[in-house]
């Protein structure tokens, strides 16, 4: 059975909301949720592909959708982020460069986007007076591997570190963490449907011990809506999800098929770690995330939650050691999720 992560309930009634990214996959789900069950004044496509702009303003047509702005821009534009968030309430970050292999050849921009871009979200967001900034992060800044890991490790960083720099301000910042969408672009789940459709004859598996923690786009978005109600500042939210091994994946999708080994790509992990044990000294457990509170102590919610409580010693939450495994029932159910 899926969770739902609708607990803590937001009201975004009246509030300006800007996406960085906001045409990507988690972009253009968030925004059709908040359309459809809150009464923003304004939704803020921030990003800088004008063709996925220009598809998504046919679909969500401000003529329709009055609280709708398309705003084309770069969070590597400090000048332009700055523009877009003038009377802003709330920030979600979603722009990044996630494909691994390419931000293994291409670390520069990489490091412009995720990193760079990181810092220019916090100081527009200081400077605009934004109540709340989240950022998307990955299981891959845990302990990483690879240079998107990485990244997205230092941008994890520069947004807890922000609640420092706000001081007296009213902004505040936090991180949502969590494993691999289902049918997200550049996930296995499209490339293995593809394949199919094409008549393969085979499924190619990077290493038959891979695991890895899923998620589908619509508790994505859930799990970002309640960790906005919750957020106090510094936090990095993450969500209890199962595992599935990639092996198991491919025999639920394709039962008849055979695998075939290829072998692990540059910068892939065998297993994917959303807390490590150093973090879980300073991490509490609810009923459906856990959370990795701040080193300042004057923001640490598990003070102030009834229901928490630290998780033991040396724990670290791994996609091999994970409590909760999808079979091929669950699979299914995520698979049918929209996308």
């Amino acid at each position: 059975m899926l969770r739902t992560f609708t607990e803590p309930a937001i009201d975004l009634t009246g509030k300006t909301i800007l996406v960085t990214g906001g045409t990507g996959s988690f972009g253009k789900h968030f925004i059709r949720e908040v359309l459809e069950n809150h009464r923003p004044r304004k939704v803020i496509v921030f990003s800088r592909d004008e063709y996925r702009q220009s598809v998504m303003m046919a679909e969500l047509p401000m003529e329709r959708y009055p609280a709708m702005r398309y705003f084309i821009g770069d969070v590597r534009d400090a000048d332009r982020l700055e523009m877009a968030m003038r009377e802003v309430d709330i920030v979600v970050h979603a722009a990044a460069i996630k494909h691994v292999t390419i931000a293994e050849y291409n670390p520069l921009e990489c490091i412009r986007t995720n990193v760079n871009g990181a810092e220019n979200v916090v100081k527009a967001a200081l400077r605009c007076g934004v109540d709340k900034v989240i950022a998307l992060s990955t299981d891959k800044a845990a302990n990483p591997v690879n240079l998107y890991g990485a990244s997205k490790l230092a941008s994890d960083k520069i947004f807890v570190a922000a609640n420092a720099l706000a001081g007296n301000l009213r902004t505040r910042f936090s991180v949502v963490r969590y494993g691999n969408v289902v049918g997200s672009r550049g996930s296995v789940v499209p490339f293995f449907e593809k394949l199919i459709a094409e008549g393969a004859r085979e499924l190619p598996i990077t290493d038959p011990r891979m695991t890895r923690f899923w998620i589908t786009l619509q508790q994505g978005v859930a799990f970002v809506m309640s960790s906005l109600a919750m957020m106090k500042g510094g936090e990095i939210f993450v969500p209890k999800i199962p595992s599935m091994k990639m092996v198991d994946l491919a025999k639920a999708m394709a039962p008849n098929l055979p695998q075939t080994v290829i072998g692990i790509r540059p910068g892939e992990k065998l297993h994917e770690v959303m807390i490590t044990e150093d973090d879980s000294r300073t991490t509490i457990s609810l009923p459906d995330r856990y959370v990795i509170e701040p080193s300042f102590d004057e923001h640490r919610m598990g003070r102030r939650i009834p229901a928490a409580q630290l998780v033991p010693d040396r724990f670290s939450y791994s996609s091999d050691t994970n409590d909760e495994w999808a079979d091929t029932k669950l699979l299914k159910t995520m698979l049918s999720a929209p996308r």
